[in-house]
């Protein structure tokens, strides 16, 4: 398999347009087969639920000394694409994005990991912030309800692929169980973080208006969504998670 259309260039893989295939190659040759069979199983997890939206598992392989995940390719562009190129209909494409999210948490799956347990390893194995605060992440995380929804855990334009089939949701390999706030909750940081907080507003309020949900319900996982987003420690995004962090309330 000769690898020449690349299709993104990300700090840990390689996304490669072959054969009419998608390639998804790790870029360390020491990356552990765990995490290679863990996405893979993850998606196929995914897949057994039924789901239309998501492009279909084909094989892990190895391309010299590297692992490759391929999957079925979806030609199109990115829902972030196609709204930083329509600006004006901005909303459209949110209320787009709120529909696949709601699509999503709809279904349900017992085979793949329970968010409560990644959040929670995920704040206890930080090192920047202190014991007490970790004590204040956990323990609001533990009054909120912990649902068995279907999460999608990394949901945001840069993951929707529109082709003329319709759209097709990637990068499953953080998908959970869990409370659906919580991932609307991700979505809007990742809405914060790659794009601007204009964005993560208008899809707050489009998402709460299609689901008839109270806004500060969602806020509620603000703190504890970005306590576990902390773990990749990248400088750019340092400030505003702790921010975000102390907004926690125990009481």
């Amino acid at each position: 398999m000769e690898l020449k259309n690349l299709i993104s260039d990300g700090e840990k893989v390689q996304v490669f347009e072959c054969e009419g295939k998608c390639v998804k190659l790790f870029k360390d040759p020491k990356e552990p087969k765990s995490v290679v069979l863990y996405e893979a199983i993850t998606h196929t997890r995914v897949e057994e639920t039924g789901y239309a939206r998501i492009p279909k598992f084909l094989e892990i392989r190895q391309i010299d000394d590297r692992y490759a995940i391929v999957y079925e390719f979806i030609e199109g562009k990115t829902l972030e694409l196609i709204m930083r190129e329509d600006p004006s209909n901005a909303d459209m494409y949110l209320k787009q994005l709120a529909d696949i999210q709601v699509e999503i948490n709809e279904l349900s799956s017992a085979k793949v990991s329970r968010l409560k347990d990644y959040l929670t390893r995920s704040i206890d194995g930080l090192d920047m912030i202190d014991d007490v605060k970790k004590y204040e992440l956990t323990t609001h995380l533990n009054k909120l309800p912990q649902h068995s929804k279907l999460c999608h855990n990394d949901l945001s334009p840069d993951n929707i692929i529109v082709s003329d089939s319709g759209a097709f949701v990637v990068d499953w390999m953080k998908a959970k169980q869990g409370n659906a706030s919580a991932d609307v909750a991700k979505t809007y940081l990742n809405l914060c973080l790659k794009h601007h907080t204009e964005w993560a507003e208008r899809y707050l309020k489009i998402y709460c208006a299609r689901t008839g949900t109270d806004v500060q319900y969602i806020r509620e996982w603000l703190p504890i969504i970005a306590g576990a987003q902390l773990k990749f420690k990248k400088p750019d995004e340092r400030e505003l998670l702790l921010a975000w962090i102390d907004m926690v309330d125990i009481r």
